[in-house]
């Protein structure tokens, strides 16, 4: 068991940082391209300071005008984003709660500021797509899951297509 208090080496809490991504909406043949375009400025973006210093800026902000202030900028910028991502590892092997099985975890916010927020949660080799959406901006959300469901089809078979290739030279 993990012990709380001053004398322990654990750190306690949430710890949030963040990028700013583009966000490209186009045709590709090659649904990989849409993956290799994102892992490239994902990967250009985590070796920036841009997630350690949005941090620190996070932290200062909260201790020096307080959570309430803090809150108020950090929803005016979440409010002027157009989708936001989150995704969260779980355990690989089922755990319990209470003597229960756990079947499933699918965390989200509610009333999120922007008009799309995607959670991708994984948990027992299952991944779980999570939508909250504006439905002033998205009518049929059941439609735009069933897109991202098909999406990510396209991807993962073109994917497995790519290794099977190149498994063969």
């Amino acid at each position: 068991m993990i012990e709380s208090g001053k004398g322990s080496d654990v750190k306690w809490g949430n710890e949030l940082g963040f990028i700013i991504l583009p966000f490209h909406i186009c045709l590709h043949d090659d649904p990989l391209q849409y993956v290799r375009k994102a892992k490239k400025i994902v990967d250009r973006k985590k070796s920036s300071l841009e997630v350690v210093l949005t941090h620190l800026a996070a932290e200062v902000i909260l201790k020096i005008i307080g959570l309430k202030a803090a809150g108020a900028i950090f929803h005016r910028m979440i409010s002027h984003t157009t989708i936001s991502f989150s995704n969260m590892i779980d355990p690989v092997e089922q755990v319990e709660f209470c003597g229960h099985p756990v079947v499933f975890i699918a965390p989200s916010g509610f009333g999120p500021p922007e008009d799309l927020t995607v959670n991708f949660q994984s948990y027992v080799n299952t991944m779980m797509v999570n939508l909250a959406v504006d439905e002033a901006q998205f009518p049929d959300c059941h439609e735009l899951l069933d897109d991202f469901v098909e999406s990510l089809r396209l991807i993962r078979g073109a994917a497995s297509n790519f290794v099977k290739n190149h498994k063969k030279g």
